[in-house]
């Protein structure tokens, strides 16, 4: 039994969600149990690469493992959101989706240059917007040196992209497929 095979077996897959074929891997049932998000936060801040001044958060499910993280790494949070959803100065990055683009923006005034940063969301499949928040990230001045998921779905190469663009990837768990 690997390390952390207790908290993938809170992870509910949803056969043929949000179409036929795809294998959902839904973490809100990791989430509803009270130890068992205790220990990927845990986890999750053990493998980090410190130290870090901010935690940044994709919307939505992003921002729940980013407030988490920043208490125990004593960092702040930083939200990445969907365009259209901050107040205020922002400065945005589009990428492309499977039919078209969409676009990711932060605060302009969210981070100084040079601030340490960690890149997390709850899963990592073909990697499209972790890299746009990356790019979006490093265009404000940020250090990015690591991103952290929950899950990887390795054979999608999301992580591997990441890592191409010179990211330290980690996560808990990996599923294969898609």
């Amino acid at each position: 039994m690997s390390d952390n095979d207790d908290l993938k077996a809170l992870i509910r897959t949803i056969p043929d969600f949000p179409k036929p074929g795809i294998q959902f891997r839904d973490i809100t049932t990791l989430l509803l149990d009270p130890h068992g998000f205790a220990q990927a936060i845990m986890r999750m801040a053990a493998t980090t690469l410190g130290p870090i001044d901010l935690v940044a958060g994709i919307e939505a499910r992003g921002f729940i493992f980013a407030a988490a993280l920043a208490r125990p790494l004593n960092a702040g949070v930083l939200l990445i959101r969907k365009d259209g959803k901050l107040p205020g100065a922002t400065i945005a990055e589009d990428y492309a989706l499977e039919y078209g683009t969409d676009r990711i923006v932060m605060h302009a005034d969210a981070l100084a240059p040079g601030k340490r940063v960690l890149l997390v969301d709850d899963l990592i499949a073909t990697g499209g917007t972790a890299r746009a928040a990356l790019r979006l990230l490093r265009k404000a001045g940020a250090v990015v040196e690591q991103a952290q998921f929950l899950v990887d779905l390795p054979d999608l190469g999301g992580a591997d992209a990441l890592r191409a663009d010179g990211v330290t990837v980690d996560s808990l768990i990996a599923f294969p497929g898609h």
